[in-house]
């Protein structure tokens, strides 16, 4: 019987790796034989943490020997779910266990790195998912079938983490496939437990771990300890997703040490917020003060002062800045930034709980009128900036009838076009991926055109399950 199983896995295995095979070899594939040989043994890692990095700010912790963490390494081609143990440092807001997932071919070294979207919360209401409040995901934690057919929203999220997407093929979708799934409520980059009082005192306050950093340096743990170096490797992710991609990247980036390092930031810009600046100019700074505060942004040993160390240009008295700091410490990466100017989703978190004219805004038509005039000011001067960095491209459609307006990467690459250069999104994507010189910037004028695209029965279908 153990004979038909292994015989059974490396059948499946081949399957799997025959339907990942690039139509050409990438930086860091496999030879023909070589991946005929992984199936039989799987290749083992070969960049494992070390002692030194067990130590010191924000230490690489490894789930402990004889730890069951799920791992299948002959498994190739399906979601696998990674447990993580409560000594890596690991957990969700709400206290439960962490665990991410990995889905692995046999044909390739080259990695992407998808940090789930899915909001923010900073306090009772937006932490516990109330009703009619803007929040965080997954509030109860990460089911172990998370990434099944049974959940869309995360196992086909986006043609970045699906094998086979009609007409949106990219290349990660040969690649190792790690998700790392979002349920702290901080973009990926906090680290405080915070207590939080139930405003109408009926229940216990509750407490609340903003957790995001350790989690994300508990999976770059287990990813060295467990995969091999990958050649290639693209950190990305939307919403939430996307500024943890950002915020996450020098440590990712010097911790798993690919040769070529990519960067696509979906819809979670950082934008430019100086502490102590006037809100009229920055209007990110009311919901900056107040998360650097409730996420233990500042504290000492922090967040903040762990970026800084890894981005020397970093100003950490404004974290826009995050930018060109990143551009100036990976030269030789390509990195990437994209948003609708017509965002209603980012720009709702940023704006509506923090300016009394916008929560009291007579009608639904004023409220976004006032939400797209901060988010204009906000989204041009980071256009502005982006145009000044040669390897770190900005991309700014208008409008998409999906999401209100919120992700360009997620359910297809569709509909993200800058009509008036004849661009879609993926020119941008394969600009980051796969070109050369300056990283494509553009933006879309107005909204006339894309107003005007006829009905997306596809697209309506989901805003009504969402």
């Amino acid at each position: 019987m153990q004979k038909h199983h292994l015989l059974a896995a490396v059948a499946g295995g081949f399957v799997a790796a025959a339907a990942a095979m690039p139509a050409r070899a990438e930086l860091g594939d496999y030879s023909f034989w070589q991946t005929l040989a992984n199936l039989v043994s799987p290749p083992r890692a070969d960049n494992p943490v070390t002692p030194a990095q067990r130590t010191g700010q924000y230490p690489l912790r490894s789930n402990p020997a004889g730890f069951a963490d799920g791992f299948r390494p002959g498994a190739y081609g399906e979601w696998q779910t990674i447990q993580l143990a409560p000594q890596t440092g690991a957990v969700c807001g709400n206290g439960s266990g962490y665990k991410f997932f990995v889905n692995r071919v046999a044909n390739t070294r080259n990695t992407i790195v998808y940090m789930e979207g899915g909001g923010a919360c900073w306090d009772y209401a937006s932490c516990t998912g109330q009703t009619g409040v803007r929040g965080a995901r997954n509030p109860n934690g990460i089911p172990d079938d998370y990434m099944s057919l049974m959940n869309p929203g995360a196992s086909l999220v986006s043609p970045f983490v699906t094998r086979v997407s009609p007409f949106d093929g990219v290349k990660t979708q040969n690649w190792n496939m790690v998700y790392v799934p979002y349920c702290t409520g901080d973009i990926y980059s906090g680290d405080k437990v915070a207590v939080y009082a139930d405003p109408g005192g009926v229940n216990p306050p509750l407490i609340w771990h903003h957790n995001g950093v350790r989690n994300t340096r508990a999976v770059v743990a287990w990813l060295k300890d467990n995969l091999p170096r990958p050649t290639q490797m693209l950190s990305t992710g939307c919403s939430a997703g996307g500024a943890g991609s950002l915020t996450n990247y020098p440590a990712l980036r010097r911790d798993l040490a690919p040769d070529r390092g990519y960067l696509i930031n979906d819809s979670g810009p950082i934008f430019a917020s100086p502490v102590g600046g006037n809100p009229a100019q920055y209007p990110s700074v009311p919901l900056a003060t107040l998360i650097r505060s409730v996420w233990g942004l500042d504290a000492p040993g922090g967040p903040v002062s762990y970026l800084a160390a890894n981005l020397p240009l970093l100003n950490t008295t404004n974290l826009g800045t995050l930018y060109p700091a990143l551009s100036a410490r990976f030269p030789n990466d390509r990195l990437g930034h994209t948003h609708f100017w017509k965002d209603l989703n980012f720009s709702g978190y940023s704006y509506e709980r923090f300016y009394p004219e916008i929560a009291n805004a007579p009608n639904q038509a004023a409220k976004e009128a006032l939400v797209h005039a901060k988010w204009d000011i906000d989204t041009g001067r980071l256009r502005t900036t982006l145009d000044g960095l040669v390897n770190f491209g900005g991309y700014f459609p208008q409008y998409r009838a999906l999401n209100e307006s919120h992700c360009t990467t997620i359910v297809d690459f569709k509909n993200g076009d800058v009509q008036e250069r004849g661009l879609q999104l993926k020119n941008f994507i394969d600009s980051v991926l796969d070109g050369s010189g300056a990283v494509l910037d553009a933006s879309e004028a107005n909204d006339t055109a894309d107003r005007a695209k006829p009905f997306n029965l596809l697209y309506w279908t989901i805003d009504q399950l969402l």
